[in-house]
């Protein structure tokens, strides 16, 4: 149940900041007219919940990409793509998901690029020796 609630104030944060980021139609970008309701403490701990870590940065972040190239190199041409898709693959791990080597193949397989199965699992067995999904 908890993990209902969490995705759900994702959803309603996520839902909320792209209502902001529509542009009006005249042609001129107006700035939003209302924050989020949730404050970023909120955000970050509705994510949590729901089992996706916070977005690396320094050491933790070149350890991921480098382990990411190392299964297939054309996973991280696009490294904020990688590490998005990482971050989203950690609530499959974290939930249990019997699927996680699947799902970690379709959350990979972008631009043209097909992940397999296979590779999915060397995905999920990196993401947990780096301990990059421990929220």
């Amino acid at each position: 149940m908890r993990r209902h609630l969490a995705t759900a104030v994702v959803l309603t944060a996520v839902a909320t900041f792209l209502a902001g980021c529509s542009s009006s139609d005249d042609g001129t970008d107006d700035p939003p007219t209302s924050k989020s309701p949730l404050s970023q403490e909120d955000r970050d701990k509705a994510l949590a919940d729901a089992g996706i870590p916070p977005v690396p940065n320094g050491a933790t972040r070149t350890a991921l990409i480098d382990v990411l190239r190392s299964i297939d190199p054309a996973i991280v041409n696009d490294e904020d793509k990688a590490i998005d898709a990482a971050r989203n693959q950690c609530s499959a791990i974290n939930g249990g998901s019997t699927k996680a080597d699947w799902t970690a193949s379709q959350r990979f397989s972008y631009d043209g690029n097909e992940v397999s199965e296979a590779e999915g699992k060397l995905i999920n067995e990196a993401l947990k020796a780096l301990k990059f999904c421990d929220v």
